[in-house]
């Protein structure tokens, strides 16, 4: 019998998709499954939530316990078979927050704010020593565990797992699941959809559907790109930035247009604001979702219950389709954040790459792409290059470390001063406080 235990038990409804599905599968469904968070009342809506899909959907057969606080750590992850982390430190309220206002007090707009810009690079220093402490129990009460991660940022918290811990582990994110029919039904192409072929690598939020083919081999690139072109000069939409990729890059990349807004110098700029409009970008939408999330939260919580008569259905998660294959030996393919090792020949060997990678009963294995087209390339780099400084900058605790991933992150980097960006630094570091305490140096 496995046993998972789940980091961030209080993201409600990921643990419920997650574990959920896991009670679906005939070969998880009687598995102990430990919920873990620091937060009571979040941590004891999860509970009855999954223990009623356990009731009504299981019949009762997995084992549902729960661990409140820093002091029952390690007893969650005791004997852990697999362990789904889906942490957030510091929350909306204040930590999500400040990485937006005080980085507009510089001028300086996000989007998202989780993945890169100044936004992400907070969100992984301050969410790297949570996950270390993780690593560090981990590594003396379950050392044989998968660590499954789906925290971000992705790339700079899988990055450092995998360098600097002894722990199995592979970064999961949504995007690659869903990229290719996002496109094509945008495209009104969704006729291409069953059976298509299709390759993805490059890094989180930014791997290239490098080749997509229908069921019968033909290139579907021409047309997609004509109609991407054509979309975007004649009709506004959500997804204008990745279709400026495929008319200047030539290919589309996975995670959305209000996501890769903020990876690059091109379109939030100072100098040309009519660039938000133009490319319909959604500036401050991460604060804009937690709020309207924490307002829905209570009335959604009672709909998930339904008076008890809870179901769930499984979903495009990874996760139970991972645990499955290590359990039974049956491979899956997934597409799985690891380090550069061999995979793809123009990035460098220490970053954390997306790739297609196969599961079975030794684990996660992953498959080497070769060379990115060198645009391609060229821009990951832009956003390697920020996320390895900071591993490093975690690494060393640094603030030095830091004021270069900083001045290293491309839309930061091309709005404000080298100055204007140390002080920037400074002020986000003191306002975390205790988040980010190890940062003195």
């Amino acid at each position: 019998m496995a046993k998972i235990t789940f980091m961030g038990a209080g993201s409600t409804i990921f643990a419920r998709n997650v574990l959920g599905d896991s009670m679906g599968s005939p070969v998880l469904c009687d598995s102990e499954i430990a919920l873990y968070d620091i937060n009571a009342k979040r941590l004891k809506d999860s509970e009855i939530i999954i223990k009623a899909i356990n009731e009504n959907t299981n019949q009762g057969r997995a084992r549902i316990t729960t661990y409140l606080g820093v002091e029952n750590r390690k007893a969650a992850l005791k004997d852990a078979t697999f362990v789904v982390n889906a942490i957030q430190v510091g929350g909306y309220d204040p930590c999500t927050i400040t990485d937006f206002e005080i980085p507009k007090k510089y001028g300086l707009k996000q989007t998202i704010a989780d993945t890169l810009g100044i936004g992400g690079i907070m969100r992984g220093l301050r969410t790297i020593p949570v996950m270390e402490g993780f690593a560090r129990d981990m590594e003396e009460v379950c050392p044989d565990a998968w660590f499954l991660n789906y925290t971000n940022p992705m790339a700079i918290l899988s990055g450092y797992m995998q360098r600097y811990t002894g722990v199995k582990t592979v970064g999961l994110c949504h995007s690659v699941q869903v990229c290719t029919s996002t496109l094509l039904e945008e495209l009104d192409m969704k006729d291409k959809l069953e059976g298509r072929i299709e390759t993805i690598a490059g890094i989180n939020h930014m791997a290239w559907l490098l080749d997509i083919r229908d069921k019968d081999g033909n290139d579907l690139y021409p047309e997609i790109r004509r109609r991407a072109a054509k979309k975007n000069a004649e009709e506004k939409h959500n997804d204008m930035v990745r279709f400026e990729y495929i008319k200047h890059l030539g290919y589309y990349c996975t995670e959305s247009s209000e996501h890769n807004a903020e990876y690059n110098p091109f379109f939030i700029k100072s100098r040309y604001p009519e660039l938000i409009d133009q490319f319909n970008i959604p500036l401050d939408e991460y604060p804009r979702r937690c709020v309207k999330q924490i307002a829905e939260w209570e009335e959604e919580r009672n709909k998930i219950l339904d008076d008890g008569k809870i179901t769930h259905e499984r979903s495009r998660e990874y996760a139970s389709y991972i645990m499955e294959a290590i359990v039974t030996g049956n491979p899956y393919k997934i597409g799985g954040n690891v380090l550069n090792r061999g995979l793809i020949d123009n990035l460098p060997a220490e970053a954390c790459v997306e790739v297609p990678c196969m599961i079975d009963a030794n684990g996660v294995n992953p498959c080497r792409v070769g060379a990115l087209p060198l645009q391609l390339a060229a821009m990951n780099m832009t956003n390697i290059n920020a996320q390895l400084l900071t591993i490093e900058a975690a690494h060393t605790c640094k603030r030095e470390d830091i004021y270069h991933a900083a001045m290293l992150e491309p839309h930061t980097a091309a709005e404000l001063s080298i100055d204007d960006i140390v002080k920037m630094c400074d002020e986000l570091i003191d306002a975390h406080g205790d988040y980010m305490k190890m940062y003195n140096k």
